[in-house]
């Protein structure tokens, strides 16, 4: 799949919908395009399987999708956000485990993907041992936070994904990021350790990060026609009123067989529902920010 530029309008061309416009790749929520500031978004949290990863890519291409230019960090030691968009290890020119060891700048480290606003740095399982290396280093909370001050003004997002863990890396996520997404899966332990990761943003910002700020929980993996899904998304919504995005991420199968031929969903199947829920995201993401700069600007 590729995108071209027509005059004003951009267009994506997919091996199963041809060449549409991207505007209308989520019908009902068209593209915003008004400018952002740079804002490093962290993915985090430690159960394992509610869609992580799968939102640091997707959400991540539907951001560049809208020609926000978009940075991804792999922070998991399994690195499939990097081999998600289609980067394997013998196209691998270096992972972020040299940024946090300061042995090369975090731009040496910057890989391009099929979509001409995105940009990953990818991770290798050699990561696992940045943990044990750091934990003698005199402020190793901050090495991820540090790195990216040679990229920041490059991008108007940078995604991190974490691992699935409250360990040192997650930690460092939490230190460099302005904001946490949390993925929830609509299942009957979605809640089991959401409390936990709640208070550790806490810890961060009283001791490490005060201007971090949890920017919302999404609803994963949504199964409309399993009551506890419909149950566990009613509660979600009643307990955190304000920090569930509107946005919710459904099975999907199309979102599924993606990561298995290296391709957001974006570029696999544009007409998928897990596609439209993504993009839904990013505008969401957007909006978001606009009415966050607005505000600052009322204000000022």
């Amino acid at each position: 799949m590729a995108t071209e530029s027509l005059g004003a309008q951009v267009f994506v061309e997919s091996p199963t919908t041809g060449v549409v416009p991207r505007a209308s790749l989520s019908e009902g929520a068209p593209l915003l395009k008004e400018t952002v500031v740079s804002r490093v978004i962290c993915v985090s949290n430690q159960k394992g399987g509610v869609g992580k990863t799968t939102t640091a890519i997707n959400l991540a291409a539907s951001l560049a999708a809208s020609e926000r230019k978009t940075l991804l960090i792999d922070l998991d030691p399994q690195g499939n956000a990097g081999s998600g968009v289609g980067l394997t290890p013998d196209k691998m020119r270096g992972t972020v485990y040299e940024a946090l060891a300061a042995t090369k700048s975090l731009r040496e480290l910057i890989h391009s993907t099929e979509l001409r606003y995105l940009d990953v740095v990818p991770s290798t399982a050699a990561l696992i041992g940045a943990e044990i290396e750091l934990v003698t280093v005199e402020r190793r909370e901050y090495r991820l936070r540090q790195a990216l001050g040679a990229v920041t003004d490059l991008y108007d997002y940078i995604l991190i994904d974490c691992p699935p863990s409250l360990g040192l890396l997650t930690l460092n996520a939490l230190t460099a990021a302005d904001s946490v997404i949390i993925p929830l899966q609509c299942e009957y332990y979605a809640l089991e350790g959401l409390s936990q990761l709640l208070r550790t943003i806490e810890l961060v910002k009283q001791g490490l990060n005060p201007a971090l700020a949890t920017e919302g929980i999404l609803l994963t993996m949504f199964d409309g026609r399993a009551n506890i899904a419909h149950q566990v998304a009613k509660e979600v919504r009643e307990h955190f009123p304000n920090l569930v995005f509107g946005a919710v991420i459904p099975r999907n199968v199309r979102l599924s067989e993606s990561p298995s031929f290296g391709r957001p969903v974006l570029l696999y199947d544009i007409k998928s529902k897990g596609c439209e829920s993504y993009l839904a995201l990013g505008n969401e993401i957007i909006r978001r920010e606009q009415k966050r700069l607005q505000t600052q600007t009322s204000v000022a």
